[in-house]
């Protein structure tokens, strides 16, 4: 009886794993949507998603063949300035003028690109290693300092587009549902990693573990949803010329 959690929690640390295939087959889905339909916002989020299982993988490798210091700059370049941000600037696509959009996105790949700069040049403290993937091991702690902002952006556009889009959809005349539940489903699985994340800097990496598959999830199902809607979901600014029948899909 005893061995039951014990063998529970084992298995909880090999979680990253099945993220990772989760992430790699929505990716799939996604670069296939993206050649069938060659928008932004889907590039952005194909990335996003491929992003994501890099960070899964380096937590899936961490744990099958211990810390090393390649592992952890990977993962903190993936996952703590990664994480939801790429997905962030494929929804500020949708919710924004092309040309906003754009600057953002200028913006974003700038802020990222001199940040982990610094996350690689970083010496590791070796007396804080303990074996698991955490901030502490760099010097330079002001280094984390630079992931808060893109972890707001993300937020805003992301969490908070997904939220305005299923109240806008929910205010329609026709009501969507479609939309209104797809979005929802989207906002709820990119909150769950943000929750996990609190819980892992508090010692229960567990959570974070059990939350990342969870949102991956009901982000990939949210996705579902609307893509099966036909109806145009681009910013009226964006269509500077008639949208073909593949583009019309979410």
């Amino acid at each position: 009886m005893g061995a039951s959690p014990v063998l529970a929690a084992q298995l909880v640390d090999y979680l990253p794993v099945a993220s990772t295939v989760v992430a790699a087959a929505f990716t799939v889905v996604l670069w296939r949507h993206w050649k069938e339909s060659p928008r932004r916002y889907l590039l952005w989020w194909t990335v996003g998603i491929a992003l994501y299982g890099v960070g899964t993988a380096t937590e899936a490798l961490t744990t099958i063949f211990g810390w090393n210091e390649g592992l952890f700059r990977s993962w903190y370049i993936a996952g703590a300035l990664l994480g939801g941000a790429p997905l962030a600037q494929g929804t500020a696509y949708l919710l924004l003028k092309r040309r906003t959009a754009d600057r953002f996105a200028v913006a974003l790949v700038t802020y990222v690109l001199i940040a982990a700069s610094f996350v690689i040049a970083t010496p590791i403290a070796a007396d804080a290693v303990d074996g698991s993937l955490d901030g502490d091991v760099m010097e330079w702690q002001w280094v984390r300092l630079f992931s808060p902002l893109i972890n707001t952006y993300a937020v805003i556009f992301l969490v908070g587009g997904a939220i305005w889009s299923a109240v806008r959809y929910w205010r329609r005349h026709d009501r969507p549902m479609s939309r209104v539940q797809g979005n929802a489903l989207i906002a709820v699985g990119a909150i769950l990693p943000g929750i996990g994340g609190g819980f892992a800097r508090a010692g229960t990496v567990e959570v974070l573990y059990v939350m990342e598959l969870l949102g991956l999830i009901l982000i990939w199902a949210g996705y579902r949803m609307i893509a099966r809607d036909a109806t145009v979901s681009v910013h009226p600014a964006q269509a500077d010329r008639p949208l073909t029948t593949s583009e019309v899909r979410t």
